[in-house]
């Protein structure tokens, strides 16, 4: 049995993200995914003012009758939510932690689909795919999303993006929009995106928090790594330490945005404490 409190929070985020969609992010989610191209339907005989690009030739010379391509407009897509649940998305520095983040992030989205009419799936995944869910319609299939991505437990505390986008390759056989919802805290997944994002749009929502740039005055903390379980301990106040923590930050975005830059993956950056709205309505605008 789901508990209580998960289930109040449900319809809570449900309340939010829907207010949200209706006020200020629905046309532009619309506007980006309307019209998503055009798909091969069947061959018919050319008649007079078919434009002469469509002819398929290999069919033509095969017959000895001329054939054009008709093509029928794909108006139904399909959405899914990648969502990161390793261990270092417990963390959090404000009023949210990453994961909550992400959670109402991943509803804004499954709102502004279903408005659109268009399918939505959840695949959850850690060092491994922990949980999948192919894409449908209707409220309860959103509801038990939501539901999922409060609820669901993982085995496992590390980040594998790999796992994650090779197993969508798989799965899916029509093209797809994937939004990634992590931290990116892992390493030597540009090739495994890359081959994602030749068939699919692939987004990358990278969430960070702004503590893991800029740390305060403490003094002496022992940190333990939530994906390792390594611990160190470190003067905050420190010089020193400040110059490190902002090299590290540096470093690893420096990483991480060249390996999207190579798999070819679009990127929004979205804060643990700013508004995670308007990145994306920012992203939307900028790719019409």
């Amino acid at each position: 049995m789901i508990p209580k409190e998960i289930l109040k929070k449900v319809k809570l985020i449900e309340i939010q993200t829907k207010k949200m969609v209706n006020n200020i992010f629905s046309g532009e989610y619309h506007t980006h995914f309307k019209g998503q191209g055009m798909t091969f339907s069947d061959f018919r005989e050319y008649v007079p003012g078919d434009d002469v690009r469509s002819i398929s030739w290999p069919l033509t010379a095969r017959t000895g009758k001329t054939y054009v391509k008709t093509y029928e407009e794909e108006r139904e897509l399909s959405v899914i939510l990648a969502v990161d649940i390793s261990g270092s998305t417990d963390f959090g520095s404000g009023k949210y932690v990453k994961g909550e983040v992400i959670v109402y992030l991943s509803a804004l989205l499954a709102y502004a689909t279903e408005k659109n009419k268009d399918k939505i799936g959840l695949i959850l995944f850690s060092d491994r795919v922990e949980h999948f869910v192919p894409p449908k319609k209707g409220r309860g299939h959103l509801q038990r999303l939501l539901r999922d991505l409060l609820y669901f437990k993982p085995v496992g505390r590390k980040t594998n993006l790999s796992s994650c986008a090779a197993f969508l390759q798989g799965f899916l056989k029509k093209r797809a929009t994937v939004f990634f919802m992590s931290d990116f805290f892992d390493q030597n997944y540009e090739q495994s995106l890359r081959f994602l994002a030749k068939k699919h749009e692939v987004i990358a929502c990278v969430i960070n928090d702004p503590i893991e740039e800029n740390f305060p005055d403490l003094g002496l903390i022992e940190f333990e790594d939530s994906e390792t379980g390594e611990r160190v301990l470190l003067d905050t106040a420190a010089a020193y330490t400040k110059q490190k923590v902002k090299q590290n930050f540096y470093f690893q975005n420096e990483a991480r945005d060249k390996m999207l830059k190579k798999s070819q993956v679009d990127k929004i950056v979205i804060s643990t404490q700013g508004d995670f709205v308007q990145p994306l309505i920012a992203y939307f605008k900028r790719k019409k």
